[in-house]
């Protein structure tokens, strides 16, 4: 098995499950997928969508991104208290200090505007990040 590429996603766990499949379409079994839900809604979108392996929950995402190769999902993900409080303190910690290179999508619900990113649907960002700095790592 290959790299261990972690996609973490919260809430309804749609933006995690597109990251999965179109993980899974371009790199098939050449990396490990592993799906970490802030909640057991989003861990089944993303495992439904391909991933090898998933866990819910703060204590899981914790250990597992200490093994992690790549993080990627959306950028709330590093932000304390974000989607609805799902984010907790220690997830967004570990997130920020982990050694794993992070990719992370500017997608967010929060009152956070990112200047100097230009609004992109899903589906273009994704091809944007198959086609990028992800491909040095994997």
């Amino acid at each position: 098995m290959g790299k261990r590429v972690c996609v973490i996603d919260g809430q309804g766990g749609g933006i995690g499950a597109e990251l999965v499949k179109s993980l899974k379409t371009v790199y098939d079994e050449s990396i490990e997928i592993i799906a970490l839900g802030t909640n057991a809604v989003a861990t089944s979108q993303m495992m439904k969508a391909g991933a090898a392996r998933g866990a819910s929950g703060e204590n899981a995402i914790v250990q597992t991104l200490k093994s992690a190769d790549l993080i990627v999902g959306p950028i709330a993900v590093s932000w304390a208290n974000a989607m609805l409080g799902e984010v907790t303190p220690r997830i967004a910690e570990s997130v920020s200090t982990s050694a794993a290179l992070k990719i992370l999508f500017p997608l967010t619900q929060e009152r956070v505007e990112i200047i100097g990113v230009k609004r992109e649907p899903l589906p273009h960002l994704i091809e944007a990040f198959l086609k990028g700095k992800i491909n040095e790592v994997l």
